[in-house]
């Protein structure tokens, strides 16, 4: 299942919105510098998902607040 993000670092609180087209808003606490914020990002999907950190990939967008991630739910 691939997810469109749109990334919002800085935020005071992690929280992990859902818009109407199905793409995902996340509030991350963490800065954008040196893959932080795209470690909890990672960490934050796969707690919402319930799988393994290592099902999630980012596709695209590694260093862009827009990203694409690829969900393996297949377990």
């Amino acid at each position: 299942m691939q997810k469109r993000i749109k990334v919002k670092p800085n935020s005071k609180q992690q929280k992990i919105e859902e818009q109407s087209d199905g793409s995902l808003t996340v509030y991350l606490k963490s800065p954008p510098v040196d893959g932080k914020a795209n470690e909890e990002l990672i960490k934050l999907l796969a707690d919402k998902f319930d799988i393994p950190k290592s099902h999630i990939t980012i596709k695209s967008g590694l260093s862009s607040r827009q990203k694409l991630i690829e969900i393996d739910t297949d377990t």
